[in-house]
């Protein structure tokens, strides 16, 4: 190890040099990552959609969902096959491995939907397959309204500006919400038909046969080839207006005759309101692994350049734009860690001088510079996670650099010139330095291969911290060394300390070290009591912690910055209802206060799989921006809760806050399956579940639903068909007039000039001739002359079943519920698991938990599994390093007990187990804890070699005294360093700001706390229960010999034998 270390530095300068490109092409790199909120993880989940006009829900599942489910079973990587069989339609969502390539998928779905197309009924339209990438939050919604602007003006203004915004490279799409689809309208007159003699059908034929493209060919004229035109297709509301219907020698009777022709929109089904005032909504979306930030200027160019052209009542406003939170989550961290970087540099300079101070502190800069290099390589975004992984390295990767510049300040103490002083703590401490890395990144290496979604989502984190770690080892076993022996001596003052440090004359040491040489003393000479001490303690914690704790959780809330509502309501409510219900919803939150935009949309939208899915009665949901927190006087949390209270008891009406998920997306905390073939039997104990949970357990749990079918009725028209060939009417004639009276008869379709789609052209009755009570009034031609079809059709109320959900061929519904603040969810599991048990359901129905609860409990076996292949992978390194049993297992042991430190912790701080970020705190807890450990063990058998005259108890002491500075250090400076964020408090040195809560320490408090409790008590261990073991199989030996063995000394003495 000499050699490398003599080349690197005798030619110090390209050692210098390289150090220096690093760190160059590290800040290069950090400005090319694309930034992001969270990590990009993609699902492959496809939707197929299968329409067939007038199938009932019960027909959709028998005949279209059952035929492509037997499909879809043969294929591989699919983990979940959600179907909903409703009016229409059947919507098939399938989920595939998260390792499944997307293209592979979709090309196999494609295959097994064209297999089953021949167990479909006639007349079924081609399956719809789309790609949908899973819980993709819009960067920003543009917001485009105004008060008293006409439809129109706001529609050309949302396809002007969506035409410009999916033209930028970083934007997927920019999907628009709150805009009506335009129509072609003819509107007849039912009493000028029956005048004129003309029925329904021959108006239907003209407008069908008059909108054609016909291909006329060529003409060859012997001069020459000429193409033919025959100009049949509508092109304008004119064309339509001018049709001949019917003609005779008095002249030709037009459209314009009987109907009124005009271009308007499609019935409303959804509304949209921003900040109270009629809107159009763009949804940006941006693609995989582009740049939120940049994307985000991109459009607000874009938006800047449209304004100045706009009409004065135009308003065009941004909501629920991430790019300012990612700015200032990224800033805010960012702002932590070099708050966290001075504080160590503080202590370490503090303890070590300023030249060793600024060398170990070095550290921190050359191996983040590193790990962005790798980062950027990797096409890594720099979200959270990435963060997590720098914070979690914080801890770790001066620890290398600390144990190299202190052991060769000591070699300096003792006399020798930097460089010798270098190349000696190479030579000493390479190994050591290698395994404790090689065991950080063995903590971390099982974490890589988590499964699911939530693992795609924590792969960024263990990449990141083997980055780190990387950098580290570089930085500690080359360019500290070379650097450290270009800058020359350490402080004298500190020499005199090193030197009796080194010769273990403990008559200089400072007063703290004699202290704790004693302390040491004391347990070396009664290691026994230590070690039972130690596992009472263990215990003890882990037994109040079962009784105390206050439960797991999956992922630790963190304060909202923006939020949303959804609101429920049961009836056949029409879409102007469904909005004047919303828009009381929306005043009732307005006047709570604290919202910089609100976005109101009525309507339910896209139905989601799994837990992810809307209840079946979602009307509208309203998406909330907070003020700024620094503005109110109230908290994220708080200002939900007080939305909560101003949504209550609504007449007839259900409002939840749905809090914006962090983390994996997983849906509601508590989520129940009940799956079985018996429709009745799911929703009646759908029902049972759901007032349980509602009247037992209502003041523990919030936003309780059910995906049970709303209960609704529909109209059937029944036809006597005898009686309407009697009168010579055909259900062609009765179904047109019908149609007319409701939605209109789709006659086909044009394209207009100043339009991007295609305009239907419908054809319909006047309002007031439309709805059930007009069938009296409404006559149709037959050839006996008009007839009311009053005379030969029924109508007739039934139940309607709005939808029939399936999971892998199964029937379900699900029960769901959050739990109410300061509720821990998994507690309430428990207890509706138990009274499920006490209480169970009818045979047939099969209960299962789902969601968070289905992800956590995953989560935690993995997290043990990984923390097991750890601890193994880690034994092995140790093994291989000390060459022996005891001492590997004596520093596995202590990582077992520092996790009693941090759950002592939890149980002083009240905090839940958070199944992630407290996990991930104990993985990186472990890998500090052995670093020390390694160095300390080390230094005992190097001690013990050099120094055969000394006792063992004074081999012990003296290898406590010499590492309780480098341990202290590290120890310290990680605490130190995370102490503000495990306190609930963020001092952001860049942004010159402090704050007591918000988003950050809320997100990370889990972390923090737990790393720096499991340390302050694992610190313990390392200095003083550590090598009191070191010194048990020495006493127990002595013990053994001790042992008085009577019996076997009396043998020899019986007489019979020596005679």
């Amino acid at each position: 190890m000499k050699n490398y270390i003599d080349h690197a530095i005798s030619r110090s300068r390209t050692t210098l040099s390289i150090f220096f490109a690093v760190m160059i092409a590290g800040l290069v790199a950090y400005g090319s990552i694309p930034v992001e909120l969270n990590p990009d993880v993609e699902v492959p989940v496809i939707v197929t959609t299968i329409i067939h006009d007038g199938i009932s829900p019960e027909d959709a599942e028998r005949l279209l969902t059952k035929p492509a489910e037997l499909e879809l079973k043969t294929l591989d990587g699919i983990t979940q096959i959600d179907s909903f069989s409703s009016e229409n339609a059947a919507t098939i969502i399938v989920e595939f491995d998260i390792d499944f390539e997307s293209s592979t998928a979709l090309a196999d779905i494609r295959e097994a939907m064209n297999r089953a197309k021949a167990r479909f009924p006639q007349n079924t339209e081609e399956p719809i397959i789309q790609e949908i990438s899973a819980a993709t939050l819009p960067v920003v919604q543009i917001a485009i309204g105004g008060e008293g602007v006409p439809e129109r003006v706001l529609l050309r203004i949302a396809e002007d500006l969506q035409r410009r915004i999916e033209i930028l490279p970083s934007v997927l799409e920019a999907n628009m919400v709150g805009n009506r689809e335009e129509l072609l309208e003819a509107v007849v007159d039912p009493a000028k038909l029956e005048t004129y003699g003309i029925s329904n059908s021959a108006i239907v034929q003209t407008v069908t046969s008059n909108n054609r493209l016909i291909p006329a060919g060529q003409v060859d004229t012997g001069q020459g080839s000429f193409p033919v035109k025959v100009p049949g297709l509508i092109e304008t509301a004119q064309d339509l207006y001018d049709l001949p219907l019917a003609s005779n020698a008095d002249g030709v009777l037009t459209v314009s005759d009987l109907a009124d022709v005009r271009r308007t929109f499609k019935d409303a089904t959804r509304y949209s309101y921003s900040n109270g005032s009629p809107s159009i909504s763009l949804n940006i979306m941006k693609r995989n692994g582009g740049n939120l930030v940049e994307t985000m200027a991109q459009v607000d160019e874009v938006v800047s350049a449209l304004r100045p052209t706009l009409p004065p009542a135009v308003d065009v406003s941004y909501i629920n734009n991430t790019a300012p939170l990612v700015i200032e989550q990224n800033m805010g961290l960012q702002g932590n860690m070099a708050t966290a970087m001075v504080l160590v540099l503080i202590v370490v300079i503090a303890t070590v001088g300023v030249r060793s101070g600024l060398l170990v502190t070095l550290a921190v800069p050359f191996s983040f510079f590193f790990a962005f290099i790798i980062i950027s390589a990797l096409g890594f975004t720099y979200n959270f996670m990435v963060i997590f992984g720098l914070l979690l390295g914080l801890g770790m990767l001066i620890d290398g650099a600390i144990v190299m510049v202190e052991y060769a300040d000591r070699k300096m103490a003792e006399g020798l010139d930097s460089r010798e002083a270098y190349k000696a703590a190479v030579a000493r401490m390479f190994w050591p330095i290698m395994a404790s890395t090689a065991t950080t990144l063995a903590a971390f290496l099982p974490i890589m291969f988590w499964p699911g979604v939530a693992g795609e989502f924590m792969s960024y984190l263990p990449i990141t911290v083997f980055a780190v770690l990387v950098g580290s080892l570089f930085y500690a076993l080359l360019f500290a060394p070379t650097i450290g022996a270009l800058l020359g001596r350490s402080q004298a003052a500190t020499a005199q300390h090193q030197a009796s440090l080194e010769d273990g004359n403990l008559d200089d040491v400072g007063p703290i070290t004699a202290f704790y040489a004693k302390v040491l003393g004391l347990a070396v000479r009664m290691p026994g009591s230590v070690a039972i001490l130690s596992v009472v303690v263990l215990v003890s914690i882990v037994v109040a912690y079962g009784r105390f704790g206050k439960g797991v959780e999956f992922f630790t809330g963190v304060e909202p910055n923006q939020s949303q509502v959804q609101v429920f309501a049961r009836g056949n409510f029409s879409p102007a209802e469904l909005r004047d219900i919303m828009l009381d919803v929306q005043e009732r939150i307005m006047n709570v206060g604290h919202i910089k935009g609100i976005v109101m949309q009525s309507g339910a939208g896209q139905q989601q799989g799994g837990g992810q899915q809307s209840a079946p009665d979602l009307i509208g949901t309203i998406f909330i921006e907070m003020t700024d927190r620094r503005d109110r006087d109230v908290d994220g949390f708080e200002l939900e809760n007080l939305y909560r209270e101003a949504i209550r008891n609504i007449p007839g009406v259900r409002a939840e806050v749905a809090t914006i998920e962090q983390g994996p997306p997983v849906g509601k905390e508590i989520q129940l399956e009940l799956s079985g073939e018996d429709l009745d039997q799911l929703f009646s104990e759908a029902t049972r579940i759901r007032t349980y949970m509602e009247e037992v357990m209502g003041d523990e749990l919030i936003d309780i639903d059910d995906t049970a079918p709303v209960p609704g009725i529909e109209w059937e028209m029944v036809v006597d068909r005898a009686r309407a060939a009697m009168l010579g009417a055909n259900m062609a004639e009765v179904g047109a007039a019908i149609q007319l009276m409701t939605n209109g008869i789709y006659m086909g379709d044009y394209r207009p000039n100043d339009s991007e789609e295609e305009v239907d052209i419908r054809i319909r009755y006047p309002a007031e001739y439309r709805g059930l009570d007009q069938l009296d009034s409404i006559r149709i031609g037959t050839a006996n002359g008009p007839v009311p079809i009053s005379t030969f059709v029924t109508l007739e109320a039934k139940p309607q079943v709005s939808s029939i959900q399936r999971v892998d061929g199964n029937r379900v519904v699900y029960v769901r519920a959050n739990p109410a603040p300061g509720i821990v969810a998994s507690n309430k599991l428990t207890e509706l698991a138990q009274w499920l048990e006490a209480n169970p359901p009818p045979s047939g129905v099969y209960t299962q938990f789902r969601g968070a609860n289905e992800e956590q409990e995953q989560s935690a076996a993995f997290l043990a599994q990984a923390f097991s292949l750890a601890m193994a992978l880690m034994a092995i390194l140790l093994v291989t390093q000390f060459n022996s049993y005891y001492q590997a297992l004596l520093i596995l042991s202590s990582v077992l007990l520092s996790t009693a430190g941090v759950l002592l912790g939890l149980l002083t701080t009240g905090q839940t187990f958070s199944v992630i970020l407290t996990g991930i705190g104990i993985v990186a807890l472990a890998g500090i804890i052995v670093n020390n450990n390694i160095v300390l063990i080390d230094t005992f058998n190097v001690l013990r070699k050099e120094h055969k005259d000394w006792t063992l108890q004074e081999v012990i002491v003296q290898t406590g005294v010499q590492r309780l500075r480098p341990v202290f250090l590290t120890t310290f400076t990680t605490g130190f360093g995370l102490l503000p964020l495990a306190m609930h408090v963020s001092v952001d040195l860049i942004g010159a700001e402090i704050e007591v809560g918000g988003p950050i320490t809320s997100q990370w408090v889990s972390l923090a706390s737990a790393i720096v409790f499991g340390l302050s008590f694992a610190t313990v261990l390392t200095l003083v229960v550590t090598p009191a073991m070191l010194a048990l199989p020495d006493r127990m030996r002595a013990l053994i010999k001790r042992l008085p063995l009577p019996k076997l000394r009396k043998k020899p003495q019986t007489p019979s034998y020596s005679a």
